[in-house]
């Protein structure tokens, strides 16, 4: 009877059988708004009942009018997120495009997070964490099975790399698989 959300302007809101909670949760990291930016996505940790870790997506602000797409995650302790880090912060550039991000616990217990790389061609650069879906680790760390880990030239948190701006990242409730829809 209970649910998260997101807002894009960076609110946490609770939803309790059917009536949304006035009081937005506390704690949520700034977020920049313009563009495709904001408070983009949730998930919870696949132990969440024993640990209470909720992963967000959002737009960090990080100065001179320029955003990164990042994964934070913190501890919910009743109305507000506690101990709240950053686990990846992607590259910045300037513009608004771009800034969207998705997250999902595969079956594997991985995080898998998506990053828009709506911007020139870093959708295509290996060195760049922009544009690809991450595979890491539920403590940001990068899993040794990567398929790009100690490849030359690579970042070793990317999966799978190439796309433009991922709208939807869901895991197949059958087969397990990560389907991502992506516009462009």
């Amino acid at each position: 009877g209970t649910m998260l959300i997101t807002e894009r302007p960076g609110r946490l809101r609770i939803i309790r059988n059917g009536v949304l909670d006035p009081q937005p949760i506390t704690g949520v990291p700034q977020v920049r708004t313009d563009g495709n930016g904001g408070l983009m996505d949730i998930a919870l940790h696949p132990q969440f009942s024993e640990n209470h870790l909720v992963y967000l997506t959002y737009t960090k602000p990080v100065g001179g009018g320029r955003g990164a797409p990042a994964l934070a995650r913190g501890r919910l302790d009743g109305r507000a997120l506690v101990d709240v880090k950053d686990v990846v912060v992607t590259d910045a550039f300037d513009g608004n495009s771009g800034l969207n991000g998705r997250v999902v616990f595969g079956r594997d217990g991985k995080v898998y997070f998506s990053t828009g790389g709506n911007v020139s061609k870093v959708s295509q650069d290996p060195a760049s964490l922009r544009g690809n879906l991450l595979r890491l680790n539920d403590d940001g760390s990068v899993p040794t099975d990567n398929p790009f880990a100690g490849r030359q030239g690579y970042r070793p948190e990317i999966y799978t790399l190439g796309h433009r701006n991922t709208l939807g990242l869901i895991v197949h409730p059958v087969s397990g698989a990560i389907w991502q829809h992506e516009n462009g």
